[in-house]
């Protein structure tokens, strides 16, 4: 179903100006745009582009002369990308879940909220509680006890575990699993690797065992509008609950370890890994494949870089880069002084040599 520039406009809490009856049905970059779709010509350097596509409308940049561009329509936003955000949520229509589907397994003890929709092959357990509006797609499961709120998208193949309890407004892409065991395991007598760990270094007698597992009890806890990625991880705490904040933001494949707390608008991209017991602070943005040792805590506001492994507390508001992690000027200069190392060895060889000839002169 299309929209109306004049629709769009309204929805964005935006200007628009020309013809505002133009019917919308989708949105494209500019040099590829229909005549029916919107082009997204975000800043000056996609005014080419409008130039070489076919579209008739676009969101443009704050002071575009969008009738020199040649558009009959134009929506003017002084933040272009943020206006993708309700561009893209308008003409999303999400995955088609109606109704309850007769394959559906609900215990009878479940609580299904009004106009909850639920796919094929879902299976949900004893004493759940689902909330209004939910959309739960094919082959989710939902255990025991869990209670999920209001709006929640649940994509196809979500495992939610026992007695986990999630807010409102929550989306799980495909393959998300929260609520699985922590990997806690204990060794009869003290294990090589936590000797090593006392000493920094030394296993000391290392004697053959068997590693033993500690059971958790404990669920996990969401907050509301909190949004998991494609195969996100989250390990239940081993007594007391593992944590995520309001609006937090998981990126596929990020993995969080047992009794791990996160606070609120935290965004963790790709392949993080947080290890047990690690408290995250509020507004934290981790870039891809950073990692957290169990038990440290990181500050409100940090920012860590692509890869950054982060072995004991950072401070909040500290910008960190690096293994293991410093100051990112900090990393900078490390880097500048590894790139001349091999200039640094040459200059030190050619004066071992000096010396070595004004010695035997000698």
């Amino acid at each position: 179903m299309g929209h109306k520039i004049s629709e769009i406009a309204q929805a964005l809490e935006a200007q628009a100006f020309g013809d505002l009856g133009i019917e919308i049905n989708g949105v494209a970059e500019p040099s590829t745009a229909g005549p029916d779709d919107l082009a997204l010509a975000m800043s000056e350097k996609y005014a080419e582009g409008l130039g070489t596509g076919d579209a008739r409308a676009a969101i443009v940049w704050d002071g575009a002369d969008w009738q020199a561009l040649g558009l009959e329509a134009a929506i003017v936003v002084p933040r272009p990308r943020y206006a993708m955000s309700g561009v893209t949520k308008l003409l999303d229509p999400g995955p088609v879940i109606q109704n309850i589907h007769p394959t559906a397994v609900i215990d009878p003890s479940a609580e299904v909220g009004i106009g909850a929709a639920i796919g094929p092959f879902v299976v949900i357990g004893q004493g759940v509680c689902i909330g209004q509006n939910a959309r739960i797609a094919a082959h989710c499961s939902i255990a025991e006890g869990a209670r999920i709120g209001d709006n929640a998208l649940l994509h196809s193949g979500v495992r939610i575990g026992a007695r986990v309890k999630i807010g409102n407004d929550f989306i799980a892409q495909p393959g998300a699993v929260v609520g699985s065991d922590g990997f806690s395991f204990v060794t009869p007598e003290k294990s090589g690797v936590e000797k090593a760990r006392e000493s920094l270094g030394d296993q000391g007698d290392v004697q053959a065992q068997s590693w033993t597992r500690i059971h958790s009890l404990g669920a996990v806890e969401i907050g509301d509008n909190v949004e998991l990625g494609a195969n996100v991880a989250i390990d239940r705490g081993t007594i007391r609950d593992t944590k995520i904040g309001n609006g937090t933001k998981l990126d596929n494949l990020v993995h969080i370890g047992h009794n791990v707390e996160i606070g609120e608008d935290c965004l963790l991209c790709g392949q993080v890994g947080i290890a047990g017991s690690t408290r995250i602070g509020n507004r934290v943005v981790m870039a891809g494949q950073c990692g957290c040792s169990d038990n440290i805590f990181v500050g409100d506001d940090v920012v860590a870089g692509g890869a950054t492994k982060m072995f004991s507390n950072v401070p909040a508001g500290r910008v960190v880069l690096g293994s293991p992690a410093v100051k990112m000027e900090t990393q900078m200069e490390i880097q500048k002084s590894l790139r001349r190392l091999p200039r640094m060895m040459q200059q030190i060889r050619d004066l071992q040599k000096a010396v070595s000839k004004n010695g035997q002169k000698e």
